[in-house]
């Protein structure tokens, strides 16, 4: 709005008119409370934009840091992890040769009173392709009542080779490799946790950020208000009058008064904000913390082809649903195998040797191989087990085809949210540079012209916009790097995080 500044002329006597419309102007501000004196006025006093000396400046680094070390869902994943890869250790078991060692004492009262005591280890071995050993010991001594022992022992060795069911290494395997997925499924369930707890702090304390500069920037406006409330109540007791109403006054303490509550709500915006940061630090909600960091933001290049390459070998959703659809196929393989006839070859040797106190010591040796075929007839127990595992097989594909294609769409999408974010940057830095300019220029040009205080409302209520428009892309933006980093797995390596 254009308004037009006139010099009252120098009263002549005390009864002249510029003098009544001088003591009329006076009066209403005195009436208003806002009375200037007879000197320029000083700012009203405005809180301190300044951090506090007692808060703790907190970078982005140190926020990750934290986080890792003392927030709660990390501490819970890893003691998940690390319970889960104790029960996966079990599979790896299974082709350890095992040892054990049975032992008895047999008191027997019939016709007469006998006693017997048998040890007899075994120890089993079972190979990659399905070979069992076993080698078993026996050891037993027998007393009569009369005293006299009898001493008995022998060895036994047998060796077992599937033909059939359970001859193929792959199956064999089977528990180890799915027990390997599951311990990689785990790890990467952990991976997933930490990245999604350090894509939370970094979006909490850009928002940090983002309302602290809110905060300065609502203390700024408010300090210009007054300062161009203060200008007009000078420029009125110098003798300029405005051409226009009263209402003019009225309309600057409205805006004083509006910037005065958006200054208490970018406050509790900020405790908020600083609220949740504290959470997912898991320290107390009481510690001051101040985010300092600059301003300023580097464009990230990458094509769709990159980031869906990168994304494939990194994330840890997809990976995991890889794993779900390997871990299936092999689950399927174990029940066809199941289905199959139990042909096995057998051989073995075995001696046995008892000795009796006044008798010759007496041996034996056997010699043994056969053929054992275990053919089941109307189970349809197998059957049903197959049917269950092809059709999970067939599901874990469909997923994995879908989550491929749905990491696509959402990798399409963030790389087109991040170039819209930095375009929206750049403007908004471009605008901002713009009314710096135009405010520039208002106050040269209110060295030697009255001050036209609605104009300069108008365009510090421009600047202050353009400076929160720029903040607000800049958070934008980097949150968008953030979920990028997140949606291509590679929050961890960004960050120089390793899984130990």
């Amino acid at each position: 709005m254009s308004v037009r500044y006139h010099r009252l002329p120098q009263p002549s006597s005390p009864m002249n008119p510029p003098t009544f419309i001088r003591a009329a102007l006076c009066f209403a501000l005195i009436f208003s409370g806002l009375a200037p004196p007879a000197a320029r006025p000083a700012l009203p006093d405005t809180p301190d934009t300044a951090p506090n000396s007692r808060e703790m400046d907190l970078r982005l680094a140190d926020a990750v840091r934290l986080g890792l070390a003392h927030n709660s869902d990390i501490q819970a994943a890893r003691l998940e992890w690390t319970s889960q890869k104790t029960v996966s250790n079990t599979a790896y078991d299974t082709l350890s040769p095992k040892l054990v060692i049975n032992g008895s004492h047999t008191v027997s009262q019939n016709a007469d009173r006998t006693q017997r005591t048998e040890i007899s280890p075994t120890a089993t071995l079972q190979s990659e392709y399905g070979t069992q050993f076993n080698l078993s010991l026996n050891n037993q001594i027998t007393q009569d009542e009369r005293g006299v022992a009898s001493r008995g022992d022998g060895a036994s060795f047998t060796i077992v080779q599937p033909l059939m069911r359970g001859a193929r290494r792959d199956i064999v395997t089977a528990p180890q490799r799915i027990a390997q997925i599951t311990d990689e499924i785990n790890q990467l369930n952990l991976k997933a946790t930490i990245s999604d707890v350090i894509t939370q702090i970094i979006l909490a304390w850009h928002e940090v950020l983002r309302a602290q500069e809110r905060s300065r920037l609502a203390h700024e406006a408010l300090s210009h208000s007054h300062r161009a409330l203060s200008d007009d109540l000078y420029s009125a007791a110098s003798g300029y009058w405005l051409e226009t109403d009263f209402t003019n006054f009225s309309q600057a303490e409205s805006e004083t008064a509006s910037r005065e509550l958006n200054l208490e709500e970018a406050a509790l915006r900020l405790d908020a904000s600083r609220q949740q940061l504290l959470r997912l630090l898991a320290l107390d909600p009481d510690t001051p913390i101040h985010a300092v960091d600059s301003l300023e933001c580097q464009p990230v290049k990458t094509s769709l082809a990159k980031a869906m390459t990168t994304a494939i070998e990194h994330q840890p959703e997809y990976l995991i649903q890889r794993l779900n659809s390997n871990r299936a196929a092999i689950e399927l393989a174990v029940a066809r195998d199941q289905r199959q006839w139990d042909v096995s070859l057998v051989g073995g040797v075995s001696q046995t040797r008892t000795r009796t106190p006044g008798a010759s010591t007496s041996q034996n040796r056997d010699n043994r191989a056969a053929i054992r075929i275990d053919i089941p007839l109307g189970d349809i127990a197998p059957r049903q087990s197959e049917t269950k595992a092809r059709i999970k097989a067939n599901s874990q594909d469909n997923q994995l085809t879908d989550a491929r294609q749905a990491l696509e769409s959402n990798l399409s999408s963030v790389l087109r949210e991040l170039d819209t974010r930095w375009r929206q940057y750049e403007t908004a830095n471009r605008a901002l540079n713009s009314f710096r300019q135009k405010l520039h220029a208002e106050h040269e040009r209110t060295r030697h012209l009255p001050p036209d205080s609605f104009r300069t409302f108008a365009l510090i209520a421009k600047l202050h916009h353009a400076e929160s428009a720029r903040v607000d892309s800049l958070v934008a933006y980097r949150n968008a790097v953030a979920t990028l980093d997140r949606m291509t797995g590679t929050t961890l390596e960004s960050w120089d995080i390793k899984l130990e």
